[in-house]
């Protein structure tokens, strides 16, 4: 699904547009959950390969779990509307979220499968960021005023949990 926006779009068509991710229709909800959470990966970290994917999918599947946020994927990716400040770069940048490359494309939407069939508890085991909520590119300055605790580094990307959240 495109979501090219302009600045002529009236606020209400913007809103109304985020929502359309949040509401479906009976037996929807887990493809439009997998669509989400594989465009979170693709867009997030397609130059990362798997690890790198998974990665970003469980701090999706993290939030969901974590009563600070949204309890849907579609809702976490989503949060924030689509102008700055929101929780993904891609997701308000005003370009396309159309997939490019059918080969990373088609690599995320595998492993956002995989990652939704694991039971919460598997998931959990096998989580590689070790519980973290956030994320950022490794050369950016940490862009966050909160404290937060470093988790891992994957890829070209480095992960936080919140202080309080980490019983180590």
């Amino acid at each position: 699904m495109s979501h090219r926006r302009t600045a002529s779009l009236p606020l209400l068509a913007v809103a109304l547009s985020s929502l359309f991710l949040l509401v479906t229709l009976p037996g929807q909800a887990a493809t439009d959950n997998h669509r989400c959470l594989a465009l979170a990966m693709y867009w997030e970290a397609k130059a990362e390969g798997d690890r790198g994917m998974l990665a970003v999918g469980q701090v999706v599947l993290n939030r969901v779990a974590h009563e600070q946020f949204p309890d849907s994927i579609c809702a976490v990716v989503t949060q924030g509307g689509e102008t700055p400040p929101c929780q993904f770069s891609w997701w308000c940048d005003g370009k396309s979220d159309r997939p490019r490359e059918a080969e990373n494309w088609a690599a995320a939407q595998r492993l956002a499968q995989q990652l939704m069939k694991l039971p919460e508890r598997s998931r959990t085991r096998r989580d590689p960021t070790r519980g973290a909520l956030f994320f950022h590119a490794k050369g950016m300055k940490t862009p966050w005023r909160i404290p937060r605790k470093k988790t891992a580094t994957i890829g070209g990307h480095v992960f936080y949990a919140l202080m309080d959240s980490l019983t180590d």
